[in-house]
């Protein structure tokens, strides 16, 4: 490790899926120093490393932020759990490995706003930039970055069944989402390298650190952004009991994810004057949008049981036999991501061309993010409704960092997103009715035979709907005032500041956000550089 310095060129802040992407991209200029700086710790866990150990990873508080919302008024009063990697490569170190990009016109979209250089022609080469995918390079796919793309190398053959199923269904086959069109249904591609997770950190950060020019903090916690005459000047930040600041010659840079990024804002003094006044934090710049436009999948499962013993419902002993196989021979269901397959669908209420469902279907029994093990075997078809209307916020709980934000998702408070969901849970039952799924069909659990009316399924999806851990958009990007950051994601009002995350999107894409976010802190990346792509890409659009 370098020695610390009392300055850096750059400070940022969370070793996230963008963090580490900007440490690796801005010390590649030999001259240009960086300091990283990480809440959590170092990615030792082997769960981590090992694809299928995510079942044994939810609810680690050592490697999550364990989030929840506020209570939800369309869910019945529920608090929902919202996992958030805590440790180095942030979410990408706990997440299913599933890597979309959504379509194409998500993108344009973004540029139809006014941010001219993020349509899909623009992000395109930052996407190819950052993968390395296994099938070779084209028009769509890069084959030289730190990013690898593979398909999976075991599949449980219940997902096979559901490929077949969404066939049956009249549903159109699809090898590539992120291809030349992102509707059908097919098997995911996942960031892993020879059957082991690809993360943030596995592909940006272990490669480089030993950089003279990089310094890694980990289990520290930072406690707000200096800002003198409104500008930045460092960070605030705690580390084995004792409080450090140190200071920025070019940029602090926040990474810190949708829901800690407006945190960080707000405890120092950017952000809604009303909301700082409640807890006495000084106004550095008044930022009426910090913390709101919160956007995210909201989720259901449609469960099943399995009439036959294929399923990854293992128990202790099977568990076990997964695990010494996959540490002899990293082969079996233990580099499976569980989630193996999947597709994206237009329902009748889509409002434009666009896929407006996503599914992942898990050939194991899923019930509260995996907290709640049922009896025997199963199999799981998760569906959301990629681009809700409702929208909720981020405030402080305090003005002290240790205390978790408020979040208040405001799921369903757009009557548009039930009526999608509940059209998303209709075309679940009817792929798992097809007959490719005969020989293994059982009873219903989820919804259950008692729900069959909209309204009946509508209040099962208040009592059963979660996160699928997509949140966005609570530092809005824009060209308009009101936006937090603009279109190079620099701060409104304070200079030598950008937020670099997914809480810059400022509409939530149709899919995964893990490449996505990598994708704009590669893009970033180039801008502090003074860079640009190669060459804006020149493939053919023909489906949104």
């Amino acid at each position: 490790m370098p020695s610390r310095r009392s300055a850096y060129d750059y400070v940022i802040v969370g070793a996230g899926s963008a963090g580490c992407v900007l440490a690796n991209r801005l010390t590649e200029d030999r001259d240009t120093t960086v300091l990283l700086v990480e809440a959590g710790g170092r990615d030792l866990n082997p769960f981590i490393h090992m694809p299928a150990g995510i079942a044994k990873l939810v609810g680690d508080r050592r490697i999550d932020w364990q989030f929840y919302t506020e209570p939800e008024r369309q869910l019945a009063g529920r608090r929902l759990y919202w996992p958030r990697g805590r440790v180095l490569g942030g979410s990408s170190s706990i997440n299913a490995m599933c890597y979309t990009r959504g379509a194409a016109a998500d993108y344009d979209e973004w540029a139809a706003m006014g941010l001219t250089q993020w349509g899909y022609r623009n992000v395109l080469p930052y996407f190819r930039k950052a993968e390395r995918h296994v099938g070779g390079a084209s028009e769509y796919h890069g084959d030289h970055g730190p990013l690898v793309v593979e398909d999976l190398r075991y599949r449980n053959p219940l997902s096979t069944v559901f490929v077949e199923a969404a066939a049956a269904s009249g549903m159109p086959r699809n090898d590539d989402f992120n291809g030349v069109r992102q509707e059908g249904f097919g098997y995911y591609q996942v960031t892993q390298n020879r059957g082991r997770r690809c993360s943030a950190a596995t592909a940006y950060l272990h490669p480089v650190r030993k950089r003279p020019n990089l310094t890694v903090i980990t289990r520290a916690t930072t406690t707000r952004v200096l800002v003198e005459r409104g500008r930045a000047v460092g960070i605030e930040y705690r580390h084995r009991g004792q409080t450090h600041s140190v200071h920025v010659e070019r940029e602090v840079l926040l990474a810190a994810g949708a829901v800690s990024s407006p945190q960080l804002l707000m405890l120092s003094g950017i952000g809604p004057p009303a909301e700082l006044e409640v807890w006495d934090i000084p106004v550095a710049a008044a930022l009426n949008s910090v913390g709101e436009n919160l956007q995210d999948h909201l989720d259901f499962c449609t469960l099943q049981k399995c009439t036959q013993p294929i399923t990854y419902d293992f128990g202790i002993l099977g568990e076990l036999a997964v695990g010494l196989r996959y540490l002899a021979t990293r082969s079996g269901p233990g580099v499976s991501n569980v989630a193996e397959a999947g597709g994206f669908a237009r329902s009748p209420l889509a409002p434009d061309e666009r896929a407006d469902l996503q599914f992942h279907f898990v050939p194991a029994q899923l019930d509260d993010h995996g907290r709640n093990r049922l009896p025997g075997h199963g199999y799981t078809l998760h569906v959301c409704v990629l681009r809700p209307e409702s929208r909720g916020r981020i405030l402080l709980r305090s003005a002290s960092v240790a205390d978790p934000p408020r979040i208040e998702a405001n799921y369903l408070s757009d009557e548009r997103d039930l009526a999608q969901l509940v059209s998303g849970v209709r075309l679940s039952r009817e792929i798992l009715a097809a007959a490719p799924f005969d020989p293994y069909r059982g009873a219903e659990v989820f919804p259950g035979s008692g729900a069959q009316t909209d309204q009946e399924l509508a209040a099962v999806i208040r009592e059963k709907a979660e996160t699928i851990y997509h949140p966005v958009g609570t530092c809005r990007m824009g060209i308009d005032a009101d936006s937090v950051v603009d279109a190079e994601l620099r701060v409104r009002g304070i200079e030598r500041l950008r937020v670099i995350d997914a809480s810059v999107m400022p509409s939530l894409i149709g899919g995964n956000t893990n490449a996505p976010t990598i994708m704009i802190a590669e893009k970033i990346a180039d801008i502090l550089r003074g860079r640009t792509p190669e060459g804006q890409s020149q493939a053919p659009i023909f489906a949104p």
